[in-house]
């Protein structure tokens, strides 16, 4: 019996090993993409909007004084 089972415990031994090696090392290359900002200078249309109606609402004005004189 021992004569027979050294030959197959060589035989599993080498097999085996030769499978767990058989991919190599695994090597994962960690890439960060780099996505560039959004300049903050640039102004939306929100803003332009708000201060025309502001401005407007200022020098326009709503004049309630009604003249005397008609009255």
């Amino acid at each position: 019996m021992k004569k027979l089972a050294a030959p197959i415990l060589a035989a599993t031994l080498a097999l085996s090993s030769t499978v767990a090696f058989a991919g190599g090392p695994v090597i994962i290359d960690d890439e960060t993409e780099v996505v560039p900002a959004k300049p903050t200078s640039s102004v939306g249309i929100l803003p332009i909007i708000l201060v025309t109606v502001a401005l407007c609402a200022a020098l326009c004005g709503g004049n309630d004084d009604t003249d005397p004189r008609l009255e």
